[in-house]
């Protein structure tokens, strides 16, 4: 069977760090922090106080306020950056045939929030009075789902829960849809808001947030002083589209998707392997599944979440697939300065990755200060750099075992 080509041809975000995709990618070229106290509710008497919260986001303003009112944060993140994604990539969904256009978003936790709140509202009204709206507003599906009503698109809507890696499952999925001929286009990614106390408090009893105080020092992936991811929340969809279609139409390019890669550890409910031999698989099937080599591989999206285990596993990972090539190919976490937004995260890397290869930028791991033997490779500390990168992987590595590795390609007409 003859695989379709599959471009990047529109990108949408909302991050800690940004309300677009261009914000976005600007204040990650410049290195800006988006981990800070949180707003969204007292946290007083909690061991953890940060976290890279969305700034200065207003859904009335993009929505309408009956329309906004009736989604939950994850689901307005989602719905706004679908929309700046196809007005980026200038696709009409009236000029398209709607049967061949679909939709994967996902969402690791959903309307958390909305939970909390409907319960304490049935605690004290009584259970038969919770919102009607409660169960459509919270389930983690309804993201894809209010896209897919938003933009008329028809083809297959699903929403991967796959905790960290559902943003690049989400892609990855996407691609292998419409390079196989399912679909011609593909609204794709990850939302996730989450930044509630029950999600602090369940994240911090498991140990697996950092307890700083101070902004610059909570998420440092690949540091020696690293002590736990900074949760994060925000939302990356991009526009997938079948090569000759996008020519067709004149989009623009950001980048082209030639790999994918999927696997489970098998091991543990939370913790990765400790060789890292999952991740190791995820990648080498992307690069399988590109046709290319190892050595052609010039830059990693590290899923560098600022764990112990996660930065040494994925570390050990890269060099167990690339070899000596280890050592010459650089590898940098984002999440250094968006923190993790977990079932958001992959595509929000996703959309760096592809702007990594049009820019010839690799940014950097920011606020890097203590090396750590066991993370020995290139992680670009503290200063992105120009460099004219041919390919480049985004990997994620999930809650479950979860691994997902995309490869990306430079457009090059």
């Amino acid at each position: 069977m003859d695989r379709r080509r599959v471009v990047i041809t529109g990108l949408g975000a909302i991050t800690p760090v940004g309300l677009t995709a261009p914000e976005s990618w600007q204040a990650v070229k410049d290195g800006v922090c988006g981990v800070a106290p949180i707003t969204q509710f007292d946290t007083t008497g909690m061991k953890v106080t940060l976290a890279a919260e969305v700034k200065g986001f207003v859904a009335e303003d993009h929505l309408g306020k009956p329309e906004a009112k009736r989604m939950g944060r994850f689901t307005q993140f989602a719905v706004v950056c679908a929309r700046e994604a196809m007005a980026d990539s200038g696709l009409k969904a009236e000029e398209e045939d709607l049967d061949r256009c679909g939709v994967i978003i996902s969402s690791g936790i959903g309307g958390l929030a909305i939970t909390e709140s409907e319960h304490d509202r049935g605690l004290a009204r009584g259970w038969d009075r919770v919102s009607p709206f409660y169960i459509p507003t919270a389930i983690s599906n309804m993201a894809a789902g209010q896209v897919a009503i938003d933009t008329g698109f028809r083809g297959m809507c699903t929403c991967p829960v796959t905790a960290c890696a559902g943003g690049t499952n989400a892609v990855g999925d996407a691609f292998h849809y419409v390079r196989d001929g399912y679909a011609d286009v593909m609204l794709c990614g990850g939302t996730e808001s989450a930044v509630t106390p029950l999600a602090i408090g369940g994240f911090t009893s498991m140990k697996a947030l950092s307890q700083a105080t101070d902004p610059n020092r909570a998420s440092i992936p690949f540091d020696a002083e690293r002590s736990g991811f900074v949760l994060g929340e925000g939302a990356g969809v991009l526009v997938l589209e079948e090569l000759q279609h996008a020519l067709k139409r004149g989009a623009p390019i950001y980048a082209e998707v030639v790999g994918y890669g999927a696997t489970c550890d098998a091991y543990h409910m939370t913790a990765p392997r400790p060789d890292g031999s999952g991740g190791a698989k995820a990648m080498a099937l992307a690069i399988a599944d590109a046709g290319i080599t190892a050595d052609q591989v010039g830059y990693i999206n590290a899923h560098g979440t600022s764990t112990h285990l996660n930065d040494a596993g994925e570390t050990a990972a890269v060099k167990t697939v690339f070899g000596d090539h280890a050592r010459k190919l650089a590898m940098s976490s984002t999440k250094s300065m968006t923190g993790h937004m977990l079932g958001a995260a992959g595509a929000v890397e996703a959309i760096f990755t592809a702007l990594t290869l049009k820019d010839g930028y690799l940014p950097a791991t920011i606020n890097y200060s203590v090396p750590d033997p066991e993370c020995d490779l290139d992680v670009i500390p503290n200063t992105g750099r120009s460099a004219d990168v041919h390919y480049a992987l985004s990997n994620s590595l999930g809650f479950g075992g979860h691994n997902g590795s995309i490869l990306l390609k430079k457009w090059e007409a």
